[in-house]
């Protein structure tokens, strides 16, 4: 089952009254036991995911599924225990916060969770919810001279896992008080990366060459400045690392607080020299920075920027490394990919540059009189960068320009109920399932065909007979390849149950398997050998809001 929605911001409140030891009221629309005579019950312990103690004074809430408005919680006692009491037969969701915790529902993998059912022969009375405690990364950033450096930048990265493959991405961001201090709370338990990035305080930008060889009016040559002080620091990755590849990993344990400091080192700051295109009447094109980071990219402002003549610019500021570099402004936008730069004054020569795509995005509804209002169209790359966002005209017509070269995956979102990619065609570009190949300078015309995805797959999984609760349940496209936004996930809820929803018509096969929240099943290699023991399904608009399957959907071994 999927994690519930946030709580309201008056029952936080009253939690917080609660841990403080202050009376409060019941909150409105609480669970209410029928008429029937019903008096289940939904009990256990909340404990620390890290050492199994008990956790006083949690808050504990419990959620009816169908019905989100009515809930109720409790405060646990001192040895951490908790007790709802006369609750009818239903599907409940059981969630837990405490301060300095991390909130979580019970037996939560990334957003899904098993929802407790109450009724005739399920055990519920003797559950364990766990609290992972968070965890705290600290440290400061210092100079060469041990000083501490202000407003430093600091990007944490987590290795994830939810779309069905490793992937380190972008978590959180700091920056560094007047002392160079800096904090990153509140932290789950995993594998994570830091980066820094700052500027000198002292850093002086020396003249260019064009002119520091000019007199000034008095017939001397300019003053030239200390080119000592012509520095910048690279972004630095722990520990002490210029590349994002040679970055240590950074284990967190739930509770831990981790001390990482930084001693950044100032290098020699490159002039560089560009021949763009353009003129002065309709402007030129200029640069723009980017490096390599994780399988995207960051951006990297450079500290000076001018036109010393027509149609050449110098950027300074720059550290030696590798870059892609952007130019846009006059003309088509284009870009040169994996240069090194480590020459100090070194020329460079735009029009070696690879011209970037553009192209329409035409979406089309069956049977639909229009388009929703505020639908965008957006390309994401690999690494989870989104090389073009555009909204769709009241036509369904987006344009995209400015597209790197590469392969992209097609996301559509924005409307009120959940669409879904049924077809993809294009001229001027390669397609495979829901991606396109954008190649330089193509100009594209992609179609989309979308429809709603408003079918609910219901089934139970079992295990030699039995229904079994907390399985990872994936529903696989007929082509798993290039079309990730067709995949669906559950996980299966105390009496075995699950819905796998927003599915769109089509082929698929259901399949469940025990503890297989860190399996790469996004890849078609490894989804396939457990599709093979899957139940081939075909869902279509004529099974109405649901498709409750008949048989049970056999749990299989990671």
């Amino acid at each position: 089952m999927s994690s519930p929605m946030p709580m309201p911001i008056r029952v936080l409140l009253i939690g917080l009254l609660a841990a403080t030891g202050l009376s409060f009221a019941q909150p409105a629309n609480p669970v209410q036991a029928e008429d029937s005579g019903a008096g289940y019950r939904i009990a256990g312990i909340v404990q620390s995911r890290t050492d199994a103690r008990p956790l006083s004074r949690a808050r504990v809430q419990i959620t009816d599924v169908r019905n989100p408005q009515k809930f109720q919680f409790v405060i646990t006692a001192e040895d951490g225990r908790f007790v709802f009491d006369h609750l009818p037969a239903g599907k409940y969701s059981l969630t837990g916060a405490k301060r300095g915790f991390i909130s979580a529902s019970y037996d939560q993998h990334e957003q899904f969770s098993t929802a407790i059912v109450t009724g005739a022969g399920l055990a519920t009375e003797n559950l364990v919810l766990k609290l992972a405690p968070g965890a705290v990364i600290t440290g400061r950033v210092l100079d060469e001279a041990g000083e501490p450096v202000r407003h430093a930048e600091l990007t944490l990265y987590s290795d994830n896992h939810q779309e069905g493959v490793d992937q380190i991405l972008p978590a959180r961001n700091a920056m560094t008080d007047d002392l160079g201090a800096y904090e990153m709370t509140l932290l789950m338990p995993g594998t994570y990366f830091l980066s820094v990035r700052a500027t000198p305080w002292y850093a002086t930008r020396s003249p260019s060459q064009a002119a520091s060889s000019e007199p000034d009016a008095s017939g001397n040559s300019a003053i030239t400045i200390d080119r000592s002080l012509d520095v910048a620091y690279p972004v630095t990755y722990y520990s002490d690392a210029t590349e994002a590849d040679s970055a240590a990993p950074i284990p967190v344990a739930g509770g831990e607080r981790l001390q990482i400091d930084f001693h950044l080192n100032p290098v020699p700051a490159l002039h560089l020299l560009f021949r763009v295109r353009g003129d002065n009447q309709h402007g030129y094109s200029f640069p723009q920075f980017e490096q390599p980071t994780f399988g995207g990219s960051t951006f990297f402002q450079p500290t000076g920027a001018g036109m010393v003549s027509p149609g050449v610019v110098e950027i300074s500021g720059i550290p030696a490394g590798r870059y892609n570099i952007r130019l846009q402004g006059q003309g088509a936008s284009t870009q040169m990919n994996g240069v090194d730069l480590a020459k100090d004054g070194e020329e460079l020569d735009s029009s070696a540059a690879e011209a970037m795509g553009s192209g329409k995005v035409l979406v089309q509804i069956p049977g639909a009189a229009s388009i929703p209002s505020k639908f965008t169209v957006g390309l994401r790359s690999k690494g989870r960068m989104f090389a073009a966002v555009r909204p769709l005209d009241e036509k369904g017509l987006a344009e995209l320009d400015q597209v790197p070269p590469g392969r992209y995956a097609i996301f559509v979102w924005g409307a009120r109920k959940p669409y879904s990619i049924a077809r993809v065609s294009a001229d001027g570009a390669q397609v495979l399932g829901h991606t396109v190949t954008v190649t330089a300078g193509a100009s594209a015309s992609v179609t989309l065909t979308i429809v709603p995805g408003n079918v609910a797959v219901q089934g139970i999984v079992k295990r030699e007979g039995k229904a079994f609760p907390g399985a990872m349940v994936v529903l696989v496209p007929k082509n798993p390849e290039g079309n990730l936004d067709l995949f669906r996930r559950d996980q299966s809820d105390l009496d075995g149950t699950f819905s796998l929803r927003d599915v769109v018509p089509g082929a698929y096969t259901v399949l469940a398997i025990e503890n297989g929240w860190d399996l790469n099943w996004s890849e078609p290699g490894v989804i396939a050998a457990y599709a093979k023991h899957g139940r081939l399904i075909q869902v279509s608009d004529s099974n109405g809001k649901s498709l409750n399957l008949a048989e049970a959907i056999e749990l299989q071994p990671k």
